[in-house]
């Protein structure tokens, strides 16, 4: 019989997170079958989907971000972003080679609430995933119906196509490491996706 254990994140946290991820699923899988609309076209119904799933997951970057910032308890900035303190690289690099040290025996890395590597991931993917949605917003407002004009048109579409590829693999791997972690026990997915209150 499964133990439940009090939920260490708050529902904002957890709320942020869903909708965060939920927007970034639609925003990939739209991604693969949408034509862009161009000026006279009728209107595409998954590029619609894109865009309107990209402004709610920018909402909800801004809403994580907002969390994180004002939080009193839980992961801090430094811990997200360790790489402008000796100590907390110090701590980053201890992990990572003990995770390394582990993956050589066949064995699962030790992860749980103190680990400086997936503290360190989750901040990188926070900046990717604030960066894609940020950059398909401004897309959305500054368009002209052409993705390959330049200008700051350009810019914008060469950051945000030229990042999704590395959200596929942020995503593949992140809920791949959870499911796994979730399988053997040493996290659970209720953790992120559950709306009960703390405690």
């Amino acid at each position: 019989m499964e133990t439940t254990l009090p939920l260490r994140h708050t529902r904002l946290t957890r709320l942020a997170h869903m909708g965060l991820a939920l927007g970034v699923i639609v925003q990939l899988l739209t991604s693969l079958v949408f034509v862009p609309d161009a000026p006279g076209e009728t209107a595409n119904i998954y590029f619609e989907i894109h865009e309107y799933s990209g402004l709610a997951s920018f909402g909800f970057a801004l809403l994580f971000w907002l969390v994180v910032m004002s939080r009193k308890s839980g992961t801090t900035i430094g811990e997200l972003f360790p790489w402008f303190s000796k100590s907390r690289l110090s701590t980053l690099w201890s992990d990572i080679r003990g995770s390394l040290g582990a993956i050589k025996q066949m064995k699962l890395p030790h992860i749980d609430e103190t680990s400086a590597i997936a503290h360190a991931i989750h901040g990188l993917g926070l900046l990717l995933i604030l960066t894609m949605a940020l950059t398909g917003t401004v897309y959305y407002f500054i368009n002209n119906g052409d993705p390959d004009a330049g200008g700051l048109v350009g810019v914008v579409m060469f950051f945000h196509m030229g990042l999704a590829n590395v959200v596929w693999a942020y995503l593949i791997g992140h809920a791949g490491i959870a499911l796994i972690h979730h399988v053997t026990s040493q996290l659970s997915l209720r953790e992120m996706w559950s709306l009960k209150q703390q405690g």
